[in-house]
């Protein structure tokens, strides 16, 4: 095995409170080996709905899932009671989305979701690209262009 390059540092644990579109939950421990694509969003971001969600979808469709794992991160830091477990079911069935979507924990009954102060997101949409050793190589907040994205996860699948 490769050692850890230090210019890059661990991709933090993921902290759902559940997973949707996937039999078991994920983790990122045992997705070593696979890029991994994590799009953080919420359902009522007029950017996550336009741009990010869609294009997590895209992803999913068009690279490989033995060489990329496209995973979304349901993350809500307003509008909490709008966006509970049975609301999120519905957007994911209503824009067709097919790829695992963990619901990100509240710790402590605060505000700010776990995984989204891990990983010290300014908000949604937030895309986070982990190489294959599991660590963090981009980690973008808003909207990025469909090409910027392909590459470099292309890039990242063709590091070995």
């Amino acid at each position: 095995m490769a050692q850890v390059d230090p210019q890059f540092e661990a991709a933090p644990e993921l902290d759902t409170a559940a997973w949707l579109n996937t039999p078991a939950p994920l983790r990122l421990a045992d997705l070593r080996g696979r890029v991994v694509v994590l799009h953080a969003f919420q359902m009522l971001c007029p950017g996550c709905v336009l741009h990010g969600v869609p294009q997590a979808q895209r992803i999913h469709e068009l690279f490989a899932h033995d060489e990329v794992q496209v995973m979304g991160l349901h993350t809500v830091f307003e509008h909490h009671e709008a966006m509970r477990e049975a609301s999120l079911k519905a957007f994911l069935h209503e824009f067709r989305v097919t790829f695992p979507v963990g619901i990100d924990r509240h710790a402590d009954g605060g505000a700010m979701p776990s995984t989204m102060v891990r990983y010290a997101m300014r908000g949604t949409p937030t895309l986070i690209l982990i190489d294959r050793m599991g660590r963090l190589r981009a980690h973008r907040f808003g909207q990025v262009e469909d090409m910027a994205v392909g590459a470099q996860i292309a890039q990242l699948v063709a590091e070995r």
